[in-house]
């Protein structure tokens, strides 16, 4: 028992430790599995807002062709081709708007949407610029005069600052701002859906998607909070621009730690191509470091994006994701009880073997203690007749007894130690059978007064020779039962036989029989000696016999009590013992009506 307790308290450290290590690895993998659905939905918006681009020199001259093949190229490669469902530009050196005819393949005059108008009108008013908007859902890029040509990349850090750099900016005028609308109704009702049963389609987790109020856009969650989130709709590209000689960074090492002198101004020629290039920003405060592109001859490469503040490009919705047991930590703990519950289950089921084998070696132990009592009072009790019978026939065979009243005498003696053998003889021989399952019953539809008439009929002498007092109390009209009734019979003589052996010399025994809730009840009742309340439990048990009937010397096998609940057992029924030391003892035999 001091080691289960040991390994329980070792289990319950071990279960803890594996579940905090499974929950660190299921938020991670969550956590995983909700950027990488972001970062695949947000290349498509990007996608969008990268391809779709135009200069100001393509609406001066009404030359579509370079938005077209941007057009086509997208619409090729895009996996939701309805996803934009229009664009418009709108200049700032005009009130005339466009908007772009798929049919013509050109932008014709046409007035903005009022909501549409309604973002654009911020850029003047409010002097910001935001490339995503979601009321409506647009994406906003400007369109500037001219291209920025890129030549040359100056780097200069500040003396006594290993942080700040000196800002030299070049960015060209802005021409207007070409807006894309794109189709809520496609977002949520099918790009989100496909996105969701892809990355959380085996049920474990649930997705869901809110815009900037908190109001949801696609599904929504129940119960705490996500397990992860990850935002979208973010236009800021993580890798997008890479200089094309690969000594750039190899060089400016050597330009800093070449002769141990740090080197102010560090000018160096390269290509810039449209490859990636990794940048760095804070929430609020922009880029950490800036690259000003100084224009030079004609560029091999002209890309511009929208130059703006870290928040500003990190995504309006918010993808929220959920266990589908209410959070990961209820899960966790839910799984953590299961197996706590499991594990210390199977160590309450080796207590509990344990216990049953010590309780099972007691109960043999005691068995046998009783078999060796059994053993000693039966033999004990074959005995005193054999005794008798020897010296009986002793005195017949000696002559010692000739008149004919003292052989009859004689007679009488030996033909009664003889009953008494062949009961005892017939009781231990009852018990084997029934131990054994040998025994075989023979059920008939019986009367109730037949059978205890038989059985008191049986015990007349033997209550007539102690002297008892008998009464009798049979109901009218009793209903038949199915029964043995040499059987039945045997246990009622049993309980009135118990009644006159231990009656304490108090010769009064009360025999009745009555009909209630659908059974005969058979009672047996005296005023004798009684049971105590703690031998009442084992009365029932073969061999047993309690201290004081065994003190007193009574003579008897423990068998009989133990008869009469297997022959009433084997009727269906049921018998129930009721006694109170020094007061006497009533037993009732309850027998299903037949």
């Amino acid at each position: 028992m001091v080691v289960l307790a040991v390994l329980a308290v070792m289990q319950y450290q071990w279960m803890t430790k594996i579940n905090e290590a499974e929950g660190e690895k299921a938020r991670k993998a969550v956590h995983d599995q909700a950027e990488r659905f972001a970062e695949d939905f947000n290349k498509e918006i990007q996608n969008i807002y990268f391809n779709l681009q135009a200069t100001s020199a393509s609406f001066e001259k009404n030359d579509w062709g370079p938005f077209n093949e941007r057009f086509d190229f997208w619409l090729e490669k895009a996996r939701y081709p309805e996803l934009v469902k229009e664009i418009y530009f709108s200049g700032t050196k005009t009130e005339t708007d466009l908007r772009y005819d798929r049919d013509s393949r050109a932008f014709v005059a046409a007035s903005l949407p009022a909501d549409v108008a309604a973002i654009r009108q911020q850029f003047v008013t409010d002097k910001t610029f935001k490339p995503v908007h979601e009321r409506p859902l647009l994406l906003a890029q400007p369109v500037h005069e001219a291209d920025l040509n890129a030549g040359k990349i100056m780097v200069r850090r500040l003396s006594g600052s290993a942080d700040e750099t000196e800002r030299m900016r070049v960015s060209p005028k802005i021409a207007g701002y070409l807006l894309i609308l794109l189709d809520e109704a496609v977002v949520t009702g099918k790009v989100l859906p496909e996105f969701a049963g892809k990355y959380f389609g085996d049920g474990e987790y649930k997705a869901a998607v809110v815009d900037g109020s908190g109001s949801p856009v696609f599904a929504s969650l129940t119960g705490g909070g996500p397990d992860a989130a990850a935002k979208l709709l973010d236009v800021s590209p993580k890798n997008f621009m890479f200089f094309g000689n690969r000594e750039l960074m190899s060089t400016l090492d050597r330009q800093e730690k070449g002769s141990g002198e740090k080197q102010a101004d560090v000018l160096i020629n390269s290509r810039l191509e449209t490859r990636a290039f990794n940048t760095v920003g804070k929430a609020g405060g922009g880029d950490k470091v800036e690259i000003t592109l100084r224009t030079e001859g004609a560029p091999r490469t002209a890309m511009f994006t929208a130059t703006t503040r870290g928040e500003e490009l990190s995504g309006i919705w918010t993808l929220q994701v959920q266990h589908s047991a209410g959070s990961l930590d209820a899960f966790l703990a839910s799984n953590l009880r299961r197996n706590l519950a499991l594990g210390f289950g199977l160590l309450f089921l080796l207590a509990t073997a344990i216990f049953a084998i010590i309780w099972s070696t007691r109960r043999a132990k005691l068995t046998a203690q009783r078999q060796i009592d059994f053993v000693s009072s039966v033999s004990h009790e074959f005995r005193t007749p054999l005794a008798v019978i020897y010296s009986a026939g002793e005195n017949l065979s000696d002559g010692v007894a000739k008149a004919e009243e003292q052989v009859s005498r004689y007679g009488e003696l030996i033909k009664g130690e003889g009953r008494k053998l062949s009961a005892m003889v017939e009781q231990i021989l009852e018990f084997a059978g029934a131990n054994s399952g040998r025994r075989k019953f023979n059920f008939a539809d019986a009367a109730v007064n037949e059978i205890v008439d038989s059985a008191l009929l049986e015990c007349r002498s033997l209550i007539e020779e102690r002297g008892f007092e008998l009464e009798t109390d049979i109901s009218d009209g009793l209903p038949h039962v199915n029964a043995d009734k040499a059987a039945l019979g045997q246990a009622i003589q049993n309980l009135i036989a118990n009644s006159v052996k231990y009656s304490n010399g108090n010769p009064w025994i009360r025999v009745s029989a009555s009909n209630g809730d659908g059974r005969v009840k058979i009672a047996v009742e005296d005023r004798g000696i009684g049971i105590s309340k703690g031998d009442l439990r084992q009365i029932f048990e073969p061999f047993f016999r309690s201290k004081e009937v065994v003190d007193a010397q009574i003579h008897g096998n423990g068998l009989g009590l133990s008869l009469v609940k297997q022959i009433v057992a084997a009727h269906g029924g049921t018998v129930k013992a009721e006694s109170e030391m020094g007061v006497g003892s009533k037993f009732t035999i309850e027998i299903p009506q037949g």
